[in-house]
């Protein structure tokens, strides 16, 4: 495995992940067409924010960006549903974990998917609230999760 810089070249593919992981959850296909906006990465994100991808045998299976405007914050961690539970997370958070310090961040925000809770207080992020949207009628909650670097 290596964790390395991402290439605005490679937004197609991270994009490609983001919409993968996001359909392991078993979300409605309109839903997912809802959240196509917020699961594209483009080249711009890439070369603005600290996005790393996770290599295997020279493939992309996973990423993390990080953004600083308007706050510190997570704003994407995907791994491929094939390579999930094998260290891939773990390691693109830590790396978002080092780029955070390195830019003099106290702390970083994580509007998390639900299902990815479990993950993120694994990692030691603390829930602090939840962003409430709503979905076709349906109240959805977000836990928003802030992980201390100090």
């Amino acid at each position: 495995m290596q964790i390395v810089r991402a290439r605005p070249e490679d937004a197609e593919a991270l994009t490609e992940i983001a919409f993968a992981a996001k359909r392991h959850w078993g979300y409605p296909e309109r839903w997912i067409q809802i959240w196509r906006d917020v699961l594209t990465v483009t080249p711009a994100l890439v070369a603005a924010n600290p996005t790393f991808s996770a290599i295997e045998d020279d493939r992309v299976v996973g990423f993390s960006s990080l953004a600083a405007e308007p706050r510190p914050d997570l704003t994407h961690l995907w791994v491929l549903p094939s390579s999930m539970g094998r260290g891939f997370g773990r390691a693109l958070f830590d790396r978002a974990v080092e780029q955070g310090r390195a830019l003099g961040f106290s702390a970083f925000q994580i509007e998390a998917d639900p299902n990815a809770e479990p993950f993120y207080l694994h990692m030691g992020a603390k829930r602090v609230g939840i962003s409430v949207t709503e979905i076709e009628g349906e109240r959805r909650e977000l836990p928003l999760l802030i992980y201390e670097l100090s």
